[in-house]
């Protein structure tokens, strides 16, 4: 189901700017909200450093990589990959949100805490990563330039408001992935690391989310649609990186991200919370929005259990196997 993203500036009486300035205060609000519960954390502190060494080309002592020196399983690894490289394109997501949501005022000072933050992301995974041998480096660095070459543009970039509506969902969706990741990683200092990310993912995460909620108040019918577009087309921000089709099926059957988790611990959390299917008084594009949203849902919660029977029967398949050999 494709839907067309709506444009602000012309319907349901505001327009991007409007909504951009009555959510200020609300901004600011959470915004000193956020500094108060974050912590800040170093970086440097979650690498272990002395497991590193030296690489070939200009060392003359260096080791060339292999997977066997690293304790990471073949599923964290492409995870942690994948995960990374959706890191290194911070410079994207800044100009996206700093062109959408301004540079001053309360908003200002969000985007730059929040690149701030999400810097350290890429630093201490990149940094545990070589440090501990879990990936090729040579493949990494080859899969960032080939990455960032592309660039990158959100499906969302047109709309200050359907771009509040995706981050509320995605930073939970990256919490989610790097939690999981780390729980399949198979080396508890990736898997301590990768707790302190998602940490400040939730956090991100609960920015938005209150603050998509107080678009509710304002702008029912135009957050609603804004939900229900974001929801329906809704793509990692790493969709684009190289073989993320191929990375994304094996995480799926991993247990790292897939449809049951997309619906159950990503979409359902927040619409739950701010009791989207609940919110009455709406105008007549409102409550098709909601009815297509609560029909998608539906059809999703179904999808995925197609998904969770495929993947019980493959498991089924795998301990026959086991045993038999």
């Amino acid at each position: 189901m494709t839907l067309t993203t709506p444009h602000l500036a012309t319907s349901g009486g505001w327009t991007d700017a409007q909504l951009l300035h009555a959510l200020e205060e609300v901004v600011e609000k959470e915004l000193n909200r956020h500094l108060k519960v974050a912590k800040d954390w170093m970086p440097h502190d979650y690498v272990p450093w002395s497991d590193g060494r030296n690489f070939p080309g200009f060392f003359e002592d260096g080791e060339a990589w292999d997977k066997e020196q690293s304790q990471v399983t073949p599923i964290g690894r492409t995870a942690l990959i994948v995960n990374l490289l959706t890191e290194d394109n911070l410079p994207s997501y800044h100009h996206e949100i700093a062109s959408l949501f301004g540079r001053d005022g309360a908003w200002g000072t969000w985007v730059h805490r929040w690149t701030a933050e999400e810097g350290r992301h890429g630093i201490v995974m990149r940094d545990y990563l070589l440090t501990s041998r879990a990936v090729d480096p040579d493949e990494l660095e080859r899969f960032r330039m080939a990455h960032m070459s592309e660039g990158f543009e959100s499906d969302n970039r047109h709309s200050m408001l359907h771009s509040v509506a995706y981050v509320a969902f995605q930073e939970l969706a990256t919490r989610i992935s790097h939690r999981n990741t780390g729980h399949q990683s198979g080396d508890p200092v990736c898997d301590r690391m990768l707790a302190r990310i998602a940490t400040d993912e939730n956090l991100h995460m609960v920015f938005y989310r209150n603050l998509l909620g107080a678009a509710f108040e304002l702008a029912p019918d135009l957050t609603m649609q804004a939900v229900r577009d974001v929801v329906v087309n809704f793509r990692m921000p790493g969709h684009g990186m190289p073989g993320f089709e191929r990375a994304a099926a094996q995480m799926a059957i991993g247990e790292v991200y897939n449809l049951r988790i997309h619906h159950d611990d990503v979409i359902q959390p927040v619409l739950r919370f701010l009791k989207v299917m609940q919110i009455d008084g709406l105008g007549p594009e409102g409550v098709r929005a909601q009815e297509e949203l609560g029909l998608y849902m539906g059809g999703l919660d179904a999808e995925a259990a197609k998904f969770d029977e495929r993947l019980a029967a493959r498991k089924a398949r795998m301990r026959a196997r086991a045993d038999q050999g």
